[in-house]
């Protein structure tokens, strides 16, 4: 395959160039996917609606992001060949994460019960039905989640101060070599969508547990978007 990297911060959309125009100069080029990742909320949507090449959402701002959400619902079958009825606990920035959203999703599609954890100010009081919150971490493992979905706190958001320090959200909310003892004994499995914030989300012990499913997230996630890709190639596939 060739491949076309195509980086806004230095393009012609910086320039005054329309997304449109943007569009139709890969259309030329009988470009057969456009893969995007963008901050801009929706624009996979837009330029789907203006080409006829396959597009694949790779994260549109805080939106969604489907295929880490099908990575990980695969990972998961993995354990669970039928997830009906696992509980799954989502913790920290939902405000923000598209991964939360989209995990959310087809995890609920599944069968699996959904929790929110993490600060207040980080979890939305509106959002899906059927998904509970918490805000007290002592409080979501009495709910008996089966895995432990960790989110990426995302650092370049501090300035807004959702929380007091890095150190209060790791001692309030991030896995401690204390409860990862408790989660050893529980027998729960640890997610994390990457990259990890050692000493934030996870402590360095966390990489070598043993049901630490965060390399297994790496390595599916290549097979998952190569089966997106074949499944949306040109002539071929679904369609």
């Amino acid at each position: 395959a060739d491949v076309t990297n195509f980086d806004v911060a230095h393009s012609s959309i910086t320039k005054g160039e329309s997304v449109r125009e943007t569009v139709e100069t890969l259309q030329a080029m009988r470009t057969d996917y456009i893969i995007v990742r963008h901050s801009r909320s929706g624009l996979p949507g837009m330029i789907a609606k203006q080409t006829k090449a396959s597009v694949i959402n790779a994260g549109d701002g805080a939106h969604a992001h489907p295929t880490q959400a099908l990575l990980d619902a695969f990972t998961i079958k993995e354990k669970f060949p039928d997830p009906t009825g696992k509980k799954v606990l989502i913790i920290g920035d939902i405000l923000h994460s598209r991964v939360a959203r989209s995990t959310s999703t087809i995890l609920k599609k599944l069968g699996v019960q959904v929790a929110y954890l993490g600060p207040g100010s980080l979890v939305p009081r509106n959002g899906p039905e059927g998904i509970r919150r918490f805000t007290d971490y002592k409080e979501a493992m009495a709910w008996s989640p089966d895995f432990v979905y960790l989110l990426r706190v995302q650092m370049e958001r501090q300035d807004v101060q959702y929380f007091p320090s890095v150190r209060e959200y790791h001692r309030l909310y991030g896995i401690t070599e204390a409860r990862l003892a408790d989660i050893r004994n529980r027998g729960l499995y640890i997610m994390h969508p990457g990259p990890v914030n050692r000493g934030v989300e996870l402590c360095d012990a966390v990489m070598d547990y043993e049901r630490s499913l965060i390399n297994d997230q790496v390595e599916n996630g290549i097979a998952v978007r190569m089966a997106v890709l074949y499944w949306l190639k040109p002539g071929g596939g679904v369609g």
